[in-house]
């Protein structure tokens, strides 16, 4: 009976999400700036009579009580902010705000989680426990929203016994779901090197130190941080992605400056390979007579979906959908600040698929192009409205 009341609701209340969703995307905002989002969930929130708090400046967390609260506890969180991309796509709820856009799928996000929560208080008499709503900003930049709201107490009083959060996957046909346990999205550090060192004319490179020639030294070396440090077990990655240096031809620089990422899937390894990062580009540059400034700005963690709660998640989603539409998630080498909740507490973070080929939405997150199979809200709604009022952990 549950069952198919979530499903009756989702279904009721899709053109609503769906204009919630227009809503969102036509208004995005930046990481840490979601002023105008928060108001609005907020508002919702309040129509729907769910308590909430509002925490990390533009984070907001609801509480929804269904009968003896007590019994389990339940986080489901959405994240809130859009990219500083021009969006090219013409709809008639393209992005308001020049330069933002809702590329990576948050709109729909927080849309899916204020229908799951329309469904569960309208149904409060028909499910057990407590759910928490998260809303958080900042899934997109360094700190992360994830880490301030959690730093904030949003996992406390009361606190979950297991977390859920949910993706837009374009690469997953609409209608369908994917779920993985263990690790599923890798960490993401950021490196800025600067090298330093005596510049002069590049007709007389014996009288300077070649900057450009270190500094392509180093690319290649690093490389071997990963081919020969790391276990081949263990999808790890270090890229380079800016060089800059120079502005003409007849003259060697006195700086040069890197950029680039590092990713891993093993947290120990992760903090070895600053540390090789570190010891290896400070030698090899010095070696060749520079200077290097080095900073390893530390961003999120893997995200690690406990495999016991993975089980439990897929079968759920089984009796939901039916099997043939729940999939294995395959391991990305992408980040996701959802990773700080899993080192709290149990999570399970899975994938909705929204891409339909026949017409023509494949576009990626990321992209100026990138869109959805607005049915899949339907899908993401009721799914989640499900989770939270079934799963026990």
């Amino acid at each position: 009976m549950l069952k198919e009341n979530i499903r009756q609701l989702a279904r009721k209340y899709a053109p609503d999400s769906i204009a919630i969703r227009h809503h969102l995307h036509a208004h995005p905002e930046l990481s840490y700036q979601e002023f105008q989002t928060s108001a609005f969930v907020q508002q919702q929130l309040t129509r729907m009579g769910i308590p909430f708090r509002v925490m990390a400046t533009t984070g907001v967390v609801g509480l929804l009580e269904g009968k003896n609260p007590g019994s389990r506890v339940v986080a489901l969180r959405a994240d809130m902010d859009a990219l500083p991309i021009v969006e090219a796509n013409d709809i008639p709820y393209k992005s308001k705000n020049e330069g933002v856009m809702h590329a990576c799928g948050h709109d729909v996000h927080t849309t899916v989680l204020l229908g799951a929560a329309r469904i569960l208080q309208e149904l409060r008499d028909h499910w057990e426990g407590t759910v928490k709503l998260i809303f958080q900003p900042g899934e997109e930049k360094n700190p992360g929203g994830a880490s301030l709201m959690i730093k904030e107490g949003v996992l406390q009083n009361p606190e979950p016994q297991a977390i859920f959060g949910l993706h837009v996957h374009p690469g997953l046909e609409i209608g369908k779901l994917s779920f993985r346990g263990g690790m599923v999205m890798a960490s993401a550090d950021e490196l800025y090197i600067t090298i330093r060192g005596k510049g002069g004319h590049a007709a007389a490179p014996h009288l300077t130190v070649d900057t450009i020639l270190v500094a392509s030294h180093l690319v290649v070396a690093l490389q071997q941080i990963i081919s020969r440090n790391r276990n081949p077990l263990s999808p790890s990655v270090l890229s380079i992605t800016s060089v800059q240096g120079g502005h003409t031809t007849n003259v060697i620089p006195s700086e040069v400056k890197l950029m680039g990422t590092f990713r891993a899937m093993d947290e120990e390894w992760r903090f070895r390979a600053h540390e090789l990062i570190r010891r290896q580009a400070t030698e090899l540059v010095h070696s060749m007579g520079a200077e290097i400034d080095l900073h390893i700005d530390v961003g999120y963690p893997m995200v690690h979906n406990n495999e016991a709660l993975d089980v439990v998640a897929r079968a759920e989603a089984r009796e939901f959908l039916g099997a043939g539409r729940v999939l294995e998630t395959e391991i990305r080498m992408g980040a996701e600040d959802f990773g700080y909740y899993t080192q709290q507490i149990p999570g399970c973070f899975y994938r909705l698929g929204v891409m339909n080929v026949e017409k023509g939405i494949t576009s990626g997150v990321h992209t100026p192009t990138f869109n959805i199979d607005e049915s899949a809200i339907e899908i993401g709604v009721g799914m989640m409205a499900w989770m939270g009022a079934k799963v026990k952990f």
